[in-house]
């Protein structure tokens, strides 16, 4: 079977009549063909293929409305504009005073302080969220649960006495508001390495082209078993995949009107899909630096990722040297897979489906098991499952690879799938090597 980009104008709407705003592809100048643009809705396969993914799904009903943003351009500013407001100093422990004011009216609550003077002697005076209340207490050697039921003067003597003689670290890098009484957003080791947030938003405008990356559209609807993806439906508060908060960003943006076809339905429709990534990223420590890639066939209206494969991530804590690691792995990885042509992925894909590995049963147990990495139970399980959904039994690696992402979608747990997922990738990664 030969895949092939071109010729799609034949998918059908939900009313079953041609998609004529579907446009053929045409020859760049290096002789290659280009994706074809479309102007309306069509069809994708996102229900038997590839897995489903919860991340950006997760975001979306766990964000307040004044986390989600509506463009780059706006969460951009938001953030910068965060980040000039505030100070990271390196402070001796010793030079920390943690002040406990007491709630009159509610003995058991009141309010915490930490006053601090950095190394070149400025002083600040801040206020810790929630967050850098925890780290502060992980650095005093004291439980935070406990002390945020005890009354803040107490709390605070408690955190007072664990940093000066109970202290994990005799250095910590605070960063806070430089106005007085502002936020203490993070309490970190001196070796921290922030990234800062609107770096991450930065390093997508700089690779990601406006004209062609951008906030998902919906699947609106299904015929014949297939899912109707929109890809202009309106961006709104309801449907962004931009959030950021004073802690943290997360963004998921994908290039839904220019589907690939990456091969055929067993009616002889074509298998399309499109790419998509998400970043995200916290300066206060909460979680690592990262992007994910991948390919997909559909979002529905909760954010759900349908039909994913090829899922592809890089992650980087927060070490001394993670803003080089940022600078010179996960940005350049990202520049390569926003202007990453198309025909390399499928490349992959009939390369993968050429590759015969299997023409016993036998042969197929021993290559999951061997190459792919499955238990003998989940081999068993991934053939029976490639039997079922294709009507064949797995014969090449590109068979092996959709014969366990098949069955990873039924694993509730989003980091088993994704594992499951990866051994997949793994297999196609071979193969394109």
């Amino acid at each position: 079977m030969q895949y092939t980009i071109k010729n799609i104008n034949n998918l059908m709407q939900i009313d079953g009549s041609p998609q004529n705003g579907i446009m053929q592809g045409e020859v760049n100048p290096s002789g290659r063909h280009t994706e074809p643009a479309v102007t309306g809705a069509y069809q994708t396969n996102a229900f038997q293929h590839g897995i489903g993914n919860s991340a950006v799904s997760s975001q979306w009903f766990s964000r307040p409305d004044d986390q989600k943003f509506l463009s780059l351009d706006e969460m951009l500013a938001f953030k910068k504009q965060d980040a000039r407001s505030m100070n990271s100093r390196i402070v001796n422990t010793h030079k920390m005073n943690i002040v406990g004011k007491l709630d009159e009216e509610n003995p058991s609550r009141g309010d915490i302080f930490v006053e601090y003077t950095d190394e070149e002697g400025h002083e600040a005076f801040n206020a810790p969220t929630n967050w850098s209340f925890g780290q502060l207490s992980q650095l005093a050697g004291a439980p935070a649960g406990y002390l945020k039921d005890l009354p803040a003067p107490i709390a605070a003597d408690a955190l007072q006495w664990g940093l000066r003689y109970n202290r994990s670290r005799e250095v910590v890098k605070a960063y806070g508001h430089a106005t007085e009484g502002g936020d203490l957003r993070a309490a970190t080791g001196a070796d921290y390495g922030r990234i800062y947030d609107f770096e991450i938003i930065e390093a997508v405008k700089k690779f990601a082209d406006p004209d062609r990356w951008k906030i998902p559209g919906m699947m609106t609807g299904q015929k014949e078993g297939r899912a109707i993806y929109d890809p202009f439906v309106p961006v709104t508060k309801d449907t962004t995949t931009l959030f950021a908060s004073d802690r943290d960003v997360f963004l998921f943006l994908v290039d839904d009107t220019h589907p690939i076809e990456v091969g055929k339905l067993a009616n002889g429709d074509p298998d399309l899909m499109f790419r998509g990534f998400y970043a995200w990223n916290s300066e206060t420590g909460s979680k690592t630096a990262g992007i994910a890639a991948m390919y997909l066939r559909g979002v529905c209206m909760n954010r759900n990722l349908w039909g994913v494969e090829n899922f592809q991530e890089i992650k980087i804590r927060h070490t001394k040297f993670a803003p080089d690691r940022f600078a010179y792995e996960a940005a350049p990885a990202l520049q390569s897979f926003a202007h990453g042509a198309t025909a390399n992925f499928l490349d992959g894909v009939q390369a993968a489906q050429d590759a015969v590995v299997a023409r016993t049963d036998e042969d197929r147990l021993e290559f999951l098991t061997k190459r792919a990495g499955l238990s003998q139970r989940m081999a068993k399980a991934a053939a029976a499952r490639h039997v079922q959904e294709e009507d064949k039994p797995v014969r090449s690696v590109w068979d092996a690879a959709q014969a366990i992402t098949a069955l990873a979608r039924d694993i509730p747990h989003q980091d088993s799938r994704i594992d499951l997922e990866r051994k997949a990738g793994a297999l196609l990664d071979k193969v394109a090597a």
